[in-house]
């Protein structure tokens, strides 16, 4: 099954648009995917092995959309008594808007309108992530992404997506058609399994992006993880 990507082709939720009711519900669509199809899951695996009791860390989420990861790891922060910084980036204004009204009473994140493979920081992260945005970039620029996330790290870069195959695809489309049936979900969730990098396309992103001694697993649900440190 060959991945299918066309850049003239954006996802609703990319194109440039008002906050409206259609793109919130869209996002609290993702986040129930996100919670109930393991990636929760699998991003809070990791945070307790990185993160430990009395640690103080700066983190970075890239292309974090609703923020509910930052959130996700600010909850388990407080809980074992670390502190953590998070800034978290998106391109997408609207969807920054949404965020920081999800985001009342996180004062431990802050939220930052970029362009992830143009931002330059200041200065590195401890730990770096991105979840499920990979497969909105064409070849190149998903390699690009990776050396970035690579470059901006001092310590741990974990980077999560789909896995495309005949599940995933199957998958999407009886979700879409009988649960998460509004357009924009619809639409967006379809185009991204056929967008989707398999484990072996992962693979060898990682390898053009200068990545080495990195870890890479398949996780339920079609997810799957690649990572360093």
């Amino acid at each position: 099954m060959k991945r299918q990507f066309d850049p003239a082709v954006l996802e609703m939720m990319d194109r440039p648009q008002p906050v409206s009711t259609e793109l919130e519900r869209d996002l609290e669509r993702i986040r129930q995917l996100n919670r109930w199809f393991g990636s929760y899951w699998l991003v809070l695996g990791f945070m307790e092995r990185w993160i430990k009791p009395v640690d103080q860390i700066r983190i970075v989420d890239l292309a974090t959309g609703s923020g509910d990861i930052p959130r996700l790891i600010v909850n388990h922060a407080r809980k074992i008594g670390a502190k953590v910084q998070i800034d978290a980036l998106d391109r997408q204004s609207a969807t920054l808007q949404i965020a920081k009204k999800l985001s009342a009473g996180y004062e431990e994140i802050s939220y930052i309108d970029a362009n992830i493979l143009e931002w330059d920081p200041a200065e590195a992260y401890d730990i770096v992530l991105c979840t499920l945005a990979l497969h909105h970039f064409c070849e190149q620029d998903a390699a690009r992404l990776l050396r970035r996330c690579r470059e901006v790290s001092r310590r741990f870069v974990l980077v999560s997506d789909l896995r495309r195959g005949f599940f995933l695809k199957a998958g999407v489309y009886l979700l879409t058609a009988l649960i998460f049936r509004e357009p924009m979900t619809r639409y967006d969730a379809r185009l991204s399994a056929e967008r989707a990098f398999s484990f072996t396309e992962m693979d060898n992103l990682a390898r053009q992006a200068g990545w080495e001694n990195f870890g890479q697993k398949k996780f339920r649900f079609a997810r799957q993880a690649i990572w360093l440190g």
